[in-house]
């Protein structure tokens, strides 16, 4: 869950270097600010995943052999 919310955090900082105001319409701000946190926890999500998958597979490869 640590992993998960560490990447959803960093994902909506690293977003928010977007320049976003030339996609969206104007006047538009509460529609951006959650289409933001949407593309925010699925991006973060599956960074976490991956990175979780990839811990599980590392400790197991020793299993294989």
């Amino acid at each position: 869950m640590v992993s998960h919310l560490f990447f959803i955090g960093l994902t909506f900082w690293s977003l928010q270097a977007l320049r976003y105001e030339q996609v969206l319409k104007a006047n538009h701000i509460v529609q951006a600010r959650l289409l933001f946190i949407l593309l925010s926890l699925a991006i973060g999500s599956t960074v976490s995943n991956f990175f979780l998958d990839y811990f599980v597979w590392s400790r197991q490869l020793p299993l294989l052999f």
